[in-house]
């Protein structure tokens, strides 16, 4: 059984502050719930994000990682930054990533390996676009762009990476892919990492959906048996909101 992972990502929204209120309003909310709950904050706002989950079962996540150590990257941070603040998940390779700022699928595999390599878990994000989806493309694509990203790593540290699917089509439209739609790919996805490392491995893999899951969709989509979980966009701002993402088996 794969423990469901849901994750917010917060993406440039909330100041300091405002993270602190937002995490003490969740935390009463989700404190019974069975999946793993992460808020992937502004780099700006891992401090306080987790000096506020203190006590609760929230874990802490950041938007990005560079692929070296240190260096002269002005803006970028290293894992072992994010390691030091107390950062235990990173998503990696968002749509956003790579269509505002040049992520391809060659830095998102880089980007894994010092993420893994310093002791960070990725969400790893692949995905179609819609006329990639239409003209029959969304299989190769995404068996593509995983099995790049995941080059390098061992069938061991396989089975601790989170994968994310997110049409990105689906991003901030309010439109989302069928149930079915989203189980068959992300079974794609499964199978491609069967083939590179083992079904073990496969089986092992928690994949999330990433395409607008929210408090109304939730429940259909986790009823899946191959989606673990979900990379929660616009609701997660809202704390009432993303806690009926999180407790979607009530």
């Amino acid at each position: 059984m794969r423990t469901p992972i849901i994750a917010g990502n917060w993406k440039m929204n909330k100041t300091p502050a405002e993270t602190k209120a937002l995490i003490e309003e969740l935390k009463p909310l989700v404190q019974y719930a069975a999946a793993t709950v992460v808020v992937c904050v502004p780099a700006v706002d891992i401090p306080a994000a987790v000096q506020a989950v203190k006590g609760s079962k929230i874990k802490v996540g950041a938007q990005n990682v560079h692929y070296m150590p240190s260096g002269a990257f002005t803006g970028e941070l290293s894992a072992g930054m994010l390691k030091a603040s107390k950062v235990d998940y990173v998503i990696i390779g968002h749509s956003e990533r790579r269509q505002y700022f040049g992520e391809t699928d060659e830095t998102v595999n880089r980007r894994v390996l010092a993420a893994v390599e310093g002791g960070l878990t990725p969400i790893i994000c692949v995905g179609e676009q819609k006329e990639q989806r239409e003209a029959g493309y969304t299989d190769a694509l995404v068996t593509y762009q995983t099995t790049i990203a995941l080059t390098g790593l061992t069938p061991q540290q396989v089975r601790k990476v989170v994968i994310a699917y997110e049409p990105v089509w689906a991003i901030g439209t309010g439109l989302t892919a069928t149930d079915e739609q989203a189980n068959e790919t992300i079974g794609v996805i499964r199978k491609a990492i069967a083939a590179k490392f083992g079904r073990g491995a496969a089986n092992r893999v928690r994949i999330q959906y990433g395409g607008s899951m929210n408090p109304k969709n939730v429940k259909g989509l986790m009823a899946q048996p191959e989606i673990d979980g979900g990379l929660i966009g616009g609701a997660s701002l809202k704390a009432e909101d993303f806690a009926k993402v999180v407790n979607f088996d009530r």
